[in-house]
């Protein structure tokens, strides 16, 4: 019995066997590297949306504060490409996309 575990291909294989084992814990399990890349990427595209929609809003406040102003020329510039409202004797020319 002494000799079996004396033969270093045992040793070798018992040591490969370990060192497997204990990878795939440590890559598989609930708390693993591959788990932690996934959601470390995850936040990272969040964290992206987040600053995209912080600027967004940074911008829709301003347009907000110029309307509650009342400055003149970005009433109308709504009202032209919102509600399709023209001056009295102009015309409007519409284009279409092909």
């Amino acid at each position: 019995m002494n000799k079996f575990f004396a033969d270093n291909r045992f040793r070798f294989f018992l040591l490969l066997a370990i060192v497997f084992f204990a990878t795939m814990y440590l890559l598989f399990n609930s708390y693993g590297v591959i788990k932690y890349v996934r959601l470390k990427s995850e936040l990272n595209e969040l964290n992206e949306k987040i600053q995209k929609l912080e600027e967004e809003n940074k911008n829709l406040e301003a347009e907000i504060d110029s309307i509650k102003k009342g400055y003149p020329s970005k009433i109308e510039k709504i009202a032209r490409e919102k509600y399709d409202m023209i001056k009295p004797n102009e015309k409007k020319i519409e284009f279409e996309e092909e």
